[in-house]
């Protein structure tokens, strides 16, 4: 299976150290029509940004024919935990996603990612799970009202101690329980788990609406064909469970891609096949 261009997004993972516009012409130039948005500064720090720097943002993508899809805040590498047993913590955490939703609107996306946090290594797992499952249901119901939907993304043991796999993702949405919240299948997060794409959809069904799709070895984000994952084999998944909707290249790796960020992102491309 190729990857079709149209199910792509573009993405600024690894643009960190250029500037904003240079990841839109590139986006633009490698054929790409919506985008995924990483919350980060200086290109879109969400504590920072206003509804008018939001709508600037928009018309400058707008401007080289592209769309906001996803918007992603940075909530794994320093201080956003909605799981968190401090109080402020927590409660600016859910804030600041609350926030997000609000520029979704501005920006134009229909997507917003959030992660579940995680608790003290020393504490009873059920109170920061039901911690997490009240902010996160809190942060979905608002984004709801906005007309935004939003997707919870499992992560690694070492980034949270409450959802690392597709099973207890499924468990976490059914105690939500709420219709605009989906899940996202992050394929070196799956097979640091042990799983497959078919144990995701077992679990999950057509609550999978957005993918990170990655190489790594199992982990490390990696561009393809720097790690060992059967990308082939995960597209082939995909297809056969009758996903069609959008995936990200999530470029992460030692620091390196961020040097010569477009490089990273034509080799996924080749990889791949894309059409």
């Amino acid at each position: 299976m190729a990857l079709s261009s149209r199910q792509l997004t573009g993405s600024n993972f690894a643009y960190q150290h250029l500037p904003f516009d240079t990841f839109l012409d590139d986006a633009a130039d490698l054929g790409r029509e919506k985008l995924e948005l990483w919350g980060i500064a200086p290109h879109l720090h969400v504590p920072r940004l206003s509804d008018a720097d939001a709508r600037g943002i928009r018309r400058s993508v707008e401007a080289r024919g592209l769309t906001a899809y996803c918007l992603t805040p940075e909530q794994v590498m320093y201080p956003v935990n909605v799981a968190s047993p401090v109080g402020w913590l927590r409660t600016e955490s859910i804030a600041l996603f609350r926030r997000a939703a609000e520029l979704c609107v501005e920006l134009g996306a229909k997507l917003l990612l959030l992660t579940p946090g995680r608790g003290y290594e020393n504490e009873a797992p059920a109170a920061a799970w039901r911690r997490s499952v009240d902010a996160i249901g809190e942060i979905a119901a608002y984004a709801g009202s906005l007309g935004v939907e939003c997707v919870l993304e499992p992560l690694q043991r070492v980034e949270s101690n409450l959802v690392n796999d597709s099973r207890t993702l499924a468990a976490m949405l059914d105690e939500i329980g709420a219709d605009h919240l989906g899940a996202v299948l992050d394929t070196v997060t799956m097979a640091v788990a042990g799983e497959s794409v078919d144990d995701a959809f077992d679990a999950l069904g057509d609550r999978v609406r957005h993918v990170h799709l990655i190489d790594g070895r199992p982990a490390g984000h990696l561009a393809w064909g720097d790690g060992e994952l059967p990308l082939q084999d995960y597209l082939a998944a995909l297809d056969r469970r009758g996903y069609d909707r959008w995936m990200t290249f999530e470029l992460f790796g030692d620091g390196r891609y961020a040097l010569d960020p477009r490089t990273a992102v034509e080799q996924c491309h080749a990889r791949v096949g894309l059409t």
